[in-house]
């Protein structure tokens, strides 16, 4: 018989960090459902594409702090 949920919760709040981030890590991969096998490689790919356009200067970049600030005055609209 299932332990009830209030339960699960107290034990997971009893776990270090590290084995909480397993658990999420590991909960996660459950819902998300089976990987796809080229996925890894393909966002690889686009890390490396992107991290030349970087450094070639091809690509334009916005300091995060502009960003943030972006973002918070489009949250206050």
């Amino acid at each position: 018989m299932a332990r009830p949920l209030a339960i699960i919760e107290d034990e997971v709040r009893s776990l270090s960090t590290a084995e909480k981030e397993t658990l999420l890590r590991v909960l996660w991969e459950e819902l998300d459902g089976p990987a796809y096998p080229d996925v890894e490689a393909a966002w690889l790919d686009e890390v490396r594409r992107r991290s030349d356009e970087i450094d070639s200067g091809t690509a334009k970049t916005t300091p995060s702090e502009q960003v943030f600030a972006r973002l918070r005055e489009q949250i206050k609209k």
